[in-house]
């Protein structure tokens, strides 16, 4: 015994301890702890889009949730949520306090095209994820450019092309009228719809854009003065509304498609007056609670149950609120995977690893998928109509209208 531990020098120690530490090892950062995990968001709640804030507080809702439950693999959810109010600039100073001061380890799920992009290379020069961007703008598809920023939602052009293809089917002759909100967002859906229009895009008469917070009914007279027989809002739901129910005050009933975005019951369609509302078209790519089609179905039943518990104030028939609860979902299922390895570079690895993930809520036949190459999670949509109660299904999965275009990275 005196033998051995005479050849155990203490210069043999040092080298065994330095060979553990030299040893590959999961990286983390001040955001994980062996009971916590922080992830930072950046939301509207107040300004001229706070209607997109039950977003967010559905997201810490389902963190609510799932802490309650254990976590995930025994951590908690430590979800901090601030207000930009829609403005860039508070975004940037937001996001470099959650980063620096809050120590969050990743963001997750911040809404909104121009609040991401001011935030999206601070984010990526620092090696730290921006994931599930609530916003369908192109630009979180770029992996090899941004590779730590990634998208959720199907994009805005995507969704404009579906509305084109949907025109030319039903309404081939019928002449169009678009009001459209004039940002990135407005641009984007706009130019979907003119692409998949193609030679037969003269067939838009009119088309306004407008700010996120003006009055509109100026421009709806205008619009109907046309002759136009199809409406396309491409606008916030406060406007979209407002819009529904100037065009029933003038008795103009054209066909109405209404941007997903702006497709909630309770944000635009209920302040239009349900009334005013039948027979709208929009796309969808979740369940609506509301719709008795899913009456039975344990997904909606889980949704509503969550909702009592941990979002009271909420609306169940905010279809934002069900949006925050998906996207949280796809988070949690992210994380879920990781393990024990925390690291950024794996969170985004996992990411990036998606194979036909059915979230609970999401319709049917419809699945998230990704791959390192591929930063678009919601690849498909469906076209729904309003019923005077809830959004009925029109057609099939579509699928077609999300092309993939040469130099995305």
């Amino acid at each position: 015994m005196k033998t051995r531990i005479k050849w155990l020098s203490p210069a043999f120690f040092a080298l065994l301890l330095a060979s553990i530490l030299a040893a590959p090892q999961p990286t983390r950062s001040a955001g994980v702890t062996d009971t916590e995990i922080r992830i930072g968001n950046i939301m509207p709640y107040t300004g001229p889009l706070a209607a997109f804030a039950s977003i967010g507080r559905a997201e810490a809702a389902y963190f609510d949730m799932i802490n309650e439950r254990g976590g995930i693999n025994g951590r908690k959810i430590r979800f901090i949520s601030r207000d930009d109010s829609s403005n860039p600039k508070t975004a940037v100073e937001h996001t470099s306090e959650l980063v620096e001061q809050e120590r969050v380890h990743l963001m997750f799920g911040s809404f909104g095209t121009p609040s991401n992009l001011a935030t999206r290379s601070y984010l990526n020069e620092r090696s730290i994820p921006q994931l599930f961007v609530a916003s369908g703008d192109e630009e979180w598809a770029h992996p090899k450019r941004f590779p730590w920023t990634m998208g959720w939602q199907p994009t805005f052009r995507s969704e404009g092309r579906i509305y084109a293809n949907y025109i030319q089917a039903a309404y081939p002759s019928k002449k169009i009228a678009v009001l459209w909100q004039n940002d990135q967002f407005g641009r984007d859906l706009f130019r979907g719809l003119q692409e998949g229009l193609g030679i037969t895009a003269n067939m838009i008469v009119a088309d306004i854009a407008i700010d996120a917070d003006m009055s509109i009914d100026a421009q709806v007279d205008i619009l109907k003065n046309s002759g136009a027989d199809v409406l396309v809002l491409n606008c916030a739901p406060p406007i979209s509304a407002r819009a529904i129910r100037r065009a029933a005050e003038l008795d103009w009933h054209p066909v109405l498609l209404l941007v997903n975005a702006a497709a909630s019951i309770a944000n635009a369609l209920r302040p239009a007056g349900l009334q005013n509302a039948v027979g709208v078209i929009s796309t969808s790519f979740l369940k609506d609670a509301s719709d008795t089609t899913w009456k039975e179905d344990a997904a909606i039943k889980e949704w509503l149950a969550f909702m009592d518990k941990y979002y009271p104030d909420g609306d169940k028939e905010d279809s934002y609120a069900i949006f925050g609860y998906a996207a949280a979902e796809t988070m949690a299922r992210v994380l879920a995977q990781c393990g024990d390895d925390l690291s950024r570079e794996n969170i985004m690895r996992q990411a990036a690893s998606l194979r036909n993930f059915q979230s609970a809520i999401v319709l049917p036949g419809i699945a998230i998928n990704t791959s390192p190459a591929d930063f678009h999670p919601i690849k498909q949509m469906r076209l729904v109509q309003f019923d005077g109660n809830s959004w009925q299904p029109i057609g099939d999965v579509i699928e077609s209208a999300f092309v993939t275009r040469p130099n995305d990275n």
